[in-house]
């Protein structure tokens, strides 16, 4: 009789969390959903040269076919300076100033570590430098390239290293204390324009990150690949999981961004043009697209910037023109 006792416990116990569960997905979870977040895009005319692809006519595919108005942007370190000392920023001039000419907004990211494989970018001259020596040549860089774009009316923040602290790229090791010493440097060249540091959405706890900058980037990825366990996803995380990490830091989501919304497949152990459209629809299709969107609005950051966008011109060369034809869409309605 009492183990039938506990039995009906356990059974209202279980009917109390589903029924607390479905209440909190349709009271909380939508209620902080933002429909007017506004979406951007990430951009890197090397990766997009990488799909022989003109990058010139990839990015105005994003700023006069699909109407974007924010981008983000890497300053590589090894495209900036080449050469030790001899600084060239002809080539991001010209897509800072042709965003510019749209009244388009650009993160300018910067730093021993930028989007795009290998991560860290480094020139081939600062390999072999010593620790001290190769911390002076990152301030140099640093430095030239807050100068030469603080005053462009375009640049509207900046993003110092990108996911520091996560182990992915090929990358050296950075403490806190050297990417606090680096955003310092920014600040004290540039008092105007805030500081974002970003972190990965899924496997970081953003204790340090969160806090060092005076805005936070969050990246998104749904699906993910790896030659362990082949394709994994997160659908079964809530949006709620983001919000909760933020709080734990003490950061609200209305300080952050998405700084990478996964808008493109996630590519195997080949370049992303070597495989079939069968294999990249596995891990991003119209359907997931719309979905990663949806998703991103629960969260309630004001923006997000999609991670693709080169990629959606590759679909447009090719005639894949599904993903092309809903990204035209979007900011007619954002």
């Amino acid at each position: 009789m009492k183990r039938f006792r506990y039995k009906k416990i356990a059974a209202l116990l279980v009917c109390l969390l589903v029924i607390f569960g479905v209440w909190g997905k349709y009271n909380y979870f939508d209620s902080t959903r933002n429909p007017g977040m506004k979406l951007g895009v990430s951009f890197d005319p090397e990766y997009a040269g990488s799909l022989h692809l003109d990058p010139a006519v990839a990015f105005s595919n994003l700023l006069n076919d699909w109407k974007f108005k924010y981008f983000r942007l890497p300053l590589h370190w090894d495209k900036v300076e080449s050469a030790r000392g001899k600084f060239d920023f002809s080539e991001m001039d010209y897509y800072v100033n042709e965003a510019g000419k749209s009244g388009a907004k650009v993160i300018l990211a910067i730093g021993n570590k930028t989007p795009r494989w290998p991560e860290c970018h480094r020139p081939e001259w600062a390999v072999s430098l010593s620790p001290a020596e190769l911390n002076t040549a990152l301030e140099s860089y640093l430095l030239a390239s807050v100068e030469h774009y603080k005053n462009n009316p375009a640049v509207e923040i900046w993003q110092v290293e990108n996911e520091p602290f996560f182990a992915f790229g090929d990358c050296k090791h950075i403490t806190s204390a050297e990417l606090r010493r680096e955003i310092a440097l920014v600040k004290q060249a540039d008092s105007v324009h805030p500081v974002l540091v970003a972190d990965s959405g899924e496997l970081a706890l953003w204790n340090t990150t969160a806090r060092a900058g005076d805005l936070f980037g969050m990246t998104m990825y749904r699906v993910v690949w790896n030659k362990y366990l082949g394709y994994w996803n997160y659908d079964w995380l809530p949006a709620a999981f983001y919000r909760l990490k933020l709080w734990l830091v003490d950061r609200s989501p209305q300080s952050s961004f998405i700084v990478e919304l996964q808008a493109e497949p996630w590519a195997l152990d080949k370049p992303l043009e070597q495989m079939s459209i069968e294999d990249q629809k596995k891990s991003m299709d119209l359907m997931r697209l719309k979905n990663n969107i949806e998703y991103a609005r629960r969260v309630g950051a004001p923006r997000a910037y999609l991670w693709g966008g080169e990629w959606w011109s590759w679909l447009k060369e090719k005639g894949y023109n599904e993903i092309p034809d809903f990204v035209a869409t979007l900011n007619i309605r954002n």
